[in-house]
């Protein structure tokens, strides 16, 4: 059995946390801030409202506000602690020994960290919001922001969706986009860049100020989180396009297909930061150990470290010729799948059952879904 399915257990009513949806007329009353900051009744009820979408199209947005929510909550943290903090981005004071370690990966680190949180802000308010114009119900996960802060200086002691400091990060992206003959949507599995990341628990923001020294324990940090932007955000590249393939709606189309490639550029970037992470064993976890990815098992054309963009591979048949593409963009349990990743890469240590009920029931809803005629 999967992390995610011991999380979840028994489900109990999963609709409780969903918001009403609100007629246009609402919408006008009440206004999207008021919306968005979770001052409409809560649904207790079996069925959410799709109003004027159809009920797959309604079921898809749930799902990405929902992980929009839960993206912006760790990307908050992150700006919070390495970060600009601005009135884009508010909140958290910035730790300075940090922000170094990540401006050893590239010194635009904390801009790049910034706008990488602005946009997920976006993402979740426009989703909700769109939703609520047509009627349907939207999603509000405040209920659950009970996992704590880092206690490290900068960091704001508020309630947390999503927990960076107890992380097994799964670093497959990196061989996976550089394949040229094997593609997750026929079954291919690849091999982690960082192996000691995908095993064990570690920090990706300093736990206390206690994590600032050694040099190289903060920076083996800055690196595990180095490697967690690219993962969280290769994620979203992925699911974008799966979900797409079952939108019925041209307009909800329009907005799957223009917001799914902003996560491309994320993970692009992040990519490219991600190779600069420097060879190193940290000193109080010398289990975590960064090797030098220009060196074997890797290096060589395939493997370069500033090797940013995803190499032609095998797409729809074998017998088609290879192509650059996002890759898997299968849609079969794509939101499930997405849900599974989350979880077993240890984000949500620490939720209720019932969070993870709720997080169950969006994604078998959305992966129901079906593209209506």
């Amino acid at each position: 059995m999967s992390n995610f399915e011991n999380a979840v257990g028994k489900s109990t009513n999963r609709r409780l946390f969903l918001k009403n949806g609100i007629a246009a007329a609402g919408v006008a009353t009440v206004g999207a801030a008021g919306l968005l900051a979770g001052r409409v009744p809560v649904a207790d009820k079996e069925d959410e409202k799709s109003g004027k979408l159809t009920k797959g199209d309604a079921a898809i947005l749930r799902f990405l506000a929902a992980a929009e929510i839960l993206e912006t909550d760790l990307w908050v943290q992150y700006n919070e602690l390495g970060g600009i903090q601005d009135s884009e981005v508010p909140g958290g004071s910035g730790s300075a020994p940090y922000t170094a370690a990540l401006q050893v990966l590239d010194g635009d680190m904390p801009q790049y960290i910034h706008d990488n949180t602005e946009d997920e802000f976006t993402h979740e308010d426009f989703i909700n919001a769109y939703l609520a114009s047509k009627g349907a119900d939207i999603v509000n996960l405040d209920q659950f922001r009970t996992l704590p802060s880092s206690m490290a200086t900068g960091a704001r002691q508020i309630g947390r969706l999503t927990n960076l400091m107890e992380l097994t990060v799964d670093t497959s992206w990196w061989t996976r986009y550089r394949s040229r003959t094997m593609n997750p949507d026929f079954g291919d599995t690849f091999p982690q860049a960082i192996p000691s990341l995908a095993v064990g628990m570690h920090p990706a923001i300093p736990r206390t100020d206690a994590d600032l020294t050694p040099n190289d324990h903060i920076q083996a940090i800055a690196n595990t989180a180095g490697f967690h932007f690219g993962t969280i955000e290769q994620g979203g590249t992925s699911l974008y396009p799966s979900l797409a393939q079952r939108v019925t709606n041209v307009e909800v189309l329009r907005i799957v297909l223009s917001i799914g490639p902003t996560e491309a550029m994320h993970f692009q970037t992040w990519s490219d930061k991600a190779g600069n992470a420097p060879p190193l064993t940290d000193p109080k976890d010398t289990s975590l150990v960064f090797p030098n990815l220009n060196a074997p098992p890797f290096g060589g054309e395939d493997f370069q470290t500033n090797l940013i963009m995803p190499e032609p591979t095998i797409f729809l048949s074998r017998s088609l010729p290879v192509c650059s593409i996002v890759r898997p963009t299968g849609t079969t349990g794509a939101a499930m799948g997405a849900a599974k990743f989350l979880t077993d890469m240890g984000l949500f240590r620490g939720q209720s059952r019932q969070f993870f009920a709720l997080l169950q029931d969006l994604a078998e809803d959305a992966d129901d879904a079906r593209r209506e005629s």
